[in-house]
C-alpha cells in the first residue's frame, strides 16, 4: 500500500534521530541535555495527536488528512534539516511529531475503508510489519546517511531525505488512493474531549520523556494529576453518547469489540520492553565500544533483517494460528535479548559484534511476530466508522510504552554502569529489563487465548455496530 510509505517514514523519525545525537551536538554546538528535547519532543507531541487525528480522519475523510498532514510533515522535516539553532531544530521536531501523530491513524482507516475479508487481514499485516520494521530499522537507516553523508552536517540528512520520500508518497497516494467519503456532512468534533485526553497524555509523558533531563523529579507531580484529568474525560465521553453526539473514544472499542482491549494492554506492555532498547544499544556501542553511528547502525542488522521476515510471514500466519503466533513472537524476542544480555556480561568487548550476531537475529524474528499479528487481532472486527480512532488509541498506548520503556531501560542501565564502574553491566542490565517487561506481554497474550478459548470465541461486535451513535447534524 503506497500510504504505508509515508506511515513508514513517519514512525522510522521516532528511533533514526538515536544515532545522530552526537552529531548534532557536534554541529550546533550544544550538550547533552540540549538535544534531549529532539530525541523527546517528537514522541511526546506524536503521542498527544494521534486519537484526535483519528478522529479528524474518521469525520473529514482519511485520504484527504492524510495528504493534508504528511505534507505538512514533509515541510517540517526540511524545517529541521535546515535549522541553524537547537531552539529551531526542536519546535521543527515538535511540529513534525503533531502532524506525524495526524497522519498514522489514517493508515489503519484506509485498511477497513478498502479492503474486505482476508484481503483486510493481509493489509493490517503489513500495517503492523511496516510499525515493527520502521522501529528496528531505524538505528540502521540512520547510521547508513550519517556514513555516506558525513561530519560536521551530515546529521541534517537524517530529516531532509524525508522531503525526496514524502513528495513521492504524495504523488502515488494523489493518483492511486480512491477518495474516501466523509462520515457526514457537518462533522461534530469533540474539541473537549480531544483537550482532556489531550491534558491526561501530555501529564503522563512529559515526565517520562524528559527524566534523562532531570525532567522526572522535577515533574513527577504531573503524572497524579493525569487521574482527575482521565476521569473527567471518561465522564464527558460518557456524557456525549448519552446526547447522541459523537464521542471522541466510543468506550465500546473496550467493552464490545472483541479482541481490542487485550491486544492493545499487549501493545502498549511490549512496547514499554521493545523500543527501548535501541536507544541502549545506541549509547552504549557508541560511548563503550567507540564505534561510529554507521556501525552501531549495523551491529543491530541482524534483529531488522529477521524482523522483516517474519513480519511478512505472521502477516499471513495469523489467519489461521491467531494470537499463537504472538505468543510464539514473544518468547523468541525474550530468548534472543536475554541471551544478548547474557553474552554482554561474559564475552569480551571486541568479541561482542559476532557474539550477538545470532541472538539478535531470533530476537528479531520474535519482534517481527509479535507487532503485525497483534495489530491485526486488535484492529480486525473494529467498526470501519471507528477505525482512525481505534488505530490512534492503539498507537497511543505504543507511544506511552515506548515513552516508559526508553526511560525505564536508560535509569537501569546507568544506575548498574555507575554503580558496578562498567557499562557492560549496565548494558546486560538493560536487557533483562526488557526481557521482564516482554515475558509481561507474554503473559497478557497467553491469558487473552485462554478466555478466548473458554468463551468459545464469543463475539459481541454486532451489538456494538447495531447501536450506532448517530451524530447530530
Amino acid at each position: 500500500m503506497v500510504t504505508l510509505a509515508g506511515g513508514f517514514m513517519i514512525l522510522l523519525d521516532v528511533s533514526i534521530v538515536t544515532v545522530a545525537i552526537p552529531a548534532i551536538e557536534q554541529g550546533l554546538g550544544t550538550s547533552a541535555s540540549g538535544v534531549q528535547w529532539v530525541v523527546s519532543g517528537y514522541p511526546l507531541t506524536f503521542g498527544l495527536a494521534l486519537v484526535a487525528g483519528g478522529r479528524l480522519g474518521d469525520a473529514f475523510g482519511r485520504r484527504t488528512m492524510y495528504l493534508i498532514a504528511l505534507t505538512a510533515f514533509v515541510a517540517a522535516s526540511v524545517f529541521a534539516g535546515l535549522s541553524t539553532t537547537l531552539t529551531m531544530l526542536v519546535i521543527a521536531r515538535l511540529l513534525q511529531g503533531l502532524v506525524g501523530g495526524l497522519v498514522t491513524p489514517q493508515n489503519s482507516g484506509l485498511i477497513q475503508d478498502l479492503f474486505r475479508g482476508a484481503e483486510r487481514g493481509r493489509a493490517f499485516g503489513l500495517l503492523g510489519a511496516t510499525i515493527g520494521i520502521s522501529t528496528a530499522a531505524g538505528p540502521v537507516i540512520g547510521g547508513l546517511i550519517l556514513g555516506v553523508a558525513g561530519q560536521p552536517d551530515g546529521w541534517r540528512w537524517v530529516f531532509l531525505v524525508n522531503l525526496p520520500f514524502g513528495l513521492l508518497a504524495l504523488v502515488l497516494t494523489l493518483f492511486l488512493v480512491p477518495r474516501t467519503p466523509k462520515r457526514q456532512t457537518r462533522p461534530d468534533i469533540d474539541y473537549a474531549g480531544i483537550l482532556l485526553l489531550g491534558l491526561a497524555v501530555l501529564c503522563v509523558m512529559f515526565p517520562i520523556v524528559l527524566s534523562d533531563a532531570d525532567g522526572f523529579r522535577r515533574f513527577w507531580w504531573l503524572i497524579p494529576v493525569a487521574v482527575p484529568l482521565s476521569w473527567a474525560f471518561l465522564r464527558w465521553e460518557r456524557r456525549r453518547v448519552a446526547r447522541e453526539r459523537a464521542p471522541l473514544v466510543d468506550m465500546r472499542l473496550f467493552t464490545a469489540t472483541p479482541g481490542y482491549s487485550s491486544g492493545a494492554g499487549i501493545a502498549t506492555v511490549y512496547f514499554c520492553g521493545f523500543s527501548g532498547i535501541w536507544l541502549i544499544f545506541a549509547v552504549y556501542f557508541q560511548t563503550d565500544l567507540d564505534m561510529t553511528p554507521l556501525e552501531s547502525g549495523l551491529m543491530v542488522t541482524p534483529f531488522s533483517a529477521g524482523s522483516a521476515v517474519s513480519s511478512w510471514l505472521a502477516g499471513r500466519l495469523v489467519a489461521r494460528w491467531g494470537r499463537w503466533v504472538t505468543v510464539s513472537g514473544l518468547v523468541l524476542m525474550a530468548v534472543g535479548l536475554g541471551a544478548v544480555g547474557v553474552i554482554g556480561f561474559l564475552v569480551d568487548k571486541d568479541a561482542l559484534a559476532f557474539a550477538i550476531a545470532v541472538p539478535l537475529l531470533v530476537a528479531g524474528v520474535g519482534g517481527g511476530a509479535v507487532i503485525s499479528p497483534n495489530t491485526t487481532l486488535t484492529l480486525a472486527q473494529v467498526p470501519s466508522r471507528m477505525a482512525g480512532v481505534a488505530s490512534g488509541v492503539l498507537q497511543t498506548g505504543q507511544r506511552l510504552g515506548t515513552a516508559v520503556g526508553t526511560a525505564l531501560l536508560a535509569a537501569v542501565f546507568h544506575a548498574v554502569a555507575t554503580a558496578s564502574g562498567a557499562y557492560a553491566n549496565g548494558f546486560s542490565a538493560a536487557m533483562f529489563a526488557a526481557v521482564l517487561v516482554i515475558v509481561i506481554a507474554l503473559v497478557l497474550a497467553v491469558r487473552e487465548e485462554r478466555g478466548r478459548i473458554g468463551n468459545h470465541g464469543n463475539v459481541e461486535l454486532e451489538s456494538f455496530s447495531s447501536n450506532t451513535v448517530t451524530p447530530r447534524q
